[in-house]
């Protein structure tokens, strides 16, 4: 069965990346990482850019980053529920 290498934190196996992928598709599971997203991102939004939007100082890579806030989250939450799902 193939790997992708993380040095010495972790293999990722395929069985594993299948399982995110499944996770994906179960609209469920796809909704609940959505409002993980916009609650825990908009809290870490407010934290790390209102200062910065509401002096009109959003540069391209602030945005980027930004966009980055919602996306963490929801991979986290996508991550999770595809290992509680993982049966031995």
């Amino acid at each position: 069965m193939g790997t992708i290498r993380l040095g010495k934190i972790r293999s990722i196996t395929m069985r594993q990346l299948q399982q995110i992928q499944m996770t994906l598709t179960q609209r469920q599971c796809r909704n609940t990482a959505i409002r993980v997203a916009l609650v825990v991102g908009t809290l870490l939004f407010i934290i790390n850019h209102a200062g910065a939007l509401l002096n009109h100082e959003m540069s391209g890579d602030r945005w980027i980053s930004a966009l980055l806030t919602y996306l963490v989250p929801f991979g986290v939450s996508i991550h999770g529920q595809s290992t509680c799902q993982i049966v031995p």
